[in-house]
């Protein structure tokens, strides 16, 4: 691949790539490709490809050749992006993330410059071009060397945005266009972060009512209030003495984001944090940290490979006084996520590429209809934004599940997936948009075993958190 497609004869990377072949021939039912991304930005995608092979039904599936890939600077492409070193930068326990004076925001200030100087300072040849029109750009170098006319895509969270700009740059190259999750169009990509904080925010509350439901089990409150005393009371306590010695406050809210994105984890992390609070135990919350929120190698890549596209996709505020005025004022109404999704995203005040203008998203009217799937309280990619994309596109139809779960496609409702594969088989979708009731809560569960609180069953394990 080019690295700058300005200069197509000049310096060049390499994309890994897998492909699940077709079970028919060409001469046959062939539908052609399907690419596949599972969002981030900075998530690799082969092992979505091989997923979503295995999740479709049969007669959809054995018809594409189902490909999957690592997008620049991301897990198996070379280069691949490295800025630090996560044993000794994400070292547990880290600072709070929500700093209690000027002392402490130097302190995490000084961590997010620091990210940003030493990516500068190893990859200031990459960095200008970790763009996401760039990644579309690569999805089209995909196609020709496959030797296909058209391709049809499957994106999800974040890659919802790489597959609308992709269809603005080759609206004629698209033959079906799946959206699952989506990213709002016009927030790209501070206003979308504080936009997260707010659906976070509600999430966390359904998961502390939950919780509050099933106090006979977790014995944590009986009411919301109840239960985010509790919360929170337990994330004071982990300031000042980590659990284990790894699990402080910020550990605790890189873990229980993930509550966020899916409740099959529900049981296990209310389980961790009701045998921490009612016996001691700090077991639980070092199992559930270990499974979904530790920092090996691989998630440092995605880090710095989600931050080299996001830091470069657009502008963000250079002046950290604009931060400080906008995460104090969100944080009394959205304590759970805005100040460490704040720090997540901080160096791009100091990034050393500066932010370009996103790709202005616009479907053509030779674009074929377009399928929508969203969850009406999705945490990581809110349902305002899925109908702010929407209206870019001319010819589109949302299917829509009524719960909050990110990535709702293939994860266990019949209602989405019916529709999913009508599309793909022949590209029918609904006349009009149509509501899947939520697959039910979760039940609680006292479990803490390994198999508990590994990734539940569906996409979870593939997308990439805390991006989108």
């Amino acid at each position: 691949m080019p690295l700058d497609y300005r200069e197509p004869w000049g310096q060049t990377i390499e994309l890994a790539v897998n492909r699940v072949r077709a079970r028919v021939s060409k001469s046959a039912n062939y539908l052609g490709v399907l690419l596949v991304n599972p969002g981030g930005p900075g998530a690799p995608g082969r092992s979505l490809a091989e997923y979503v092979s295995s999740s479709l039904p049969s007669d959809v599936s054995e018809r594409y050749d189902i490909i999957g890939f690592d997008p620049r600077g991301v897990g198996g492409s070379e280069p691949t992006l490295h800025c630090v070193d996560p044993d000794v930068f994400f070292k547990a326990p880290r600072p709070d993330a929500v700093p209690k004076g000027p002392a402490e925001e130097r302190v995490l200030l000084g961590r997010a410059h620091e990210f940003a100087d030493r990516c500068g300072a190893q990859w200031s040849w990459l960095l200008p071009h970790l763009t996401t029109e760039n990644s579309a750009r690569d999805m089209d170098s995909i196609r020709g060397a496959l030797g296909e006319q058209k391709i049809s895509y499957l994106g999800y969270s974040y890659g919802t945005y790489l597959g609308a700009v992709y269809a603005t740059l080759f609206p004629t190259r698209v033959r079906r266009l799946v959206m699952d999750s989506t990213v709002d169009p016009t927030a790209v990509w501070y206003e979308a972060n504080l936009k997260q904080d707010g659906a976070f925010e509600n999430r966390h509350r359904q998961f502390l009512a939950w919780t509050a439901k099933h106090n006979d089990v977790y014995r944590l409150g009986t009411t919301p209030k109840q239960t985010s005393f509790a919360y929170y009371a337990m994330r004071d306590r982990l300031r000042a003495r980590p659990a284990g010695g790894v699990v402080g406050p910020s550990e605790l809210d890189d873990t229980f984001t993930v509550a966020g994105y899916s409740d099959r984890v529900w049981p296990a992390f209310a389980a961790a944090w009701s045998s921490y609070v009612r016996q001691g135990d700090v077991k639980g919350l070092v199992g559930v940290y270990d499974k979904h929120g530790k920092d090996d190698k691989q998630d440092e890549n995605g880090y710095a490979s989600y931050l080299g596209v996001q830091c470069a996709d657009a502008k963000w505020p250079r002046k950290w006084e604009k931060w400080r005025t906008d995460m104090t004022r969100l944080h009394r109404r959205a304590p759970f996520l805005t100040w460490p999704n704040a720090w997540f995203n901080a160096p791009c005040a100091f990034w050393p590429v500066r932010g370009g203008t996103p790709i202005e998203v616009q479907g053509a009217a030779s674009l074929p209809p377009v399928l929508f799937i969203q969850s009406r309280d999705d945490a990581a990619t809110p349902y305002k934004g899925a109908l702010e994309m929407r209206k870019h596109f001319v010819r589109a139809s949302m299917v829509i599940d009524g719960g909050g779960n990110h990535g709702v496609s293939l994860t266990g409702n019949e209602c989405v997936d019916e529709h999913l594969a009508a599309y793909l088989r022949d590209g029918t979708v609904p006349p009009r948009d149509v509501e899947c009731a939520a697959l039910p809560e979760p039940r609680p569960s006292t479990h803490m075993t390994a198999d508990a609180v590994s990734p539940p069953a569906g996409l979870l394990g593939l997308l990439g958190t805390l991006g989108l």
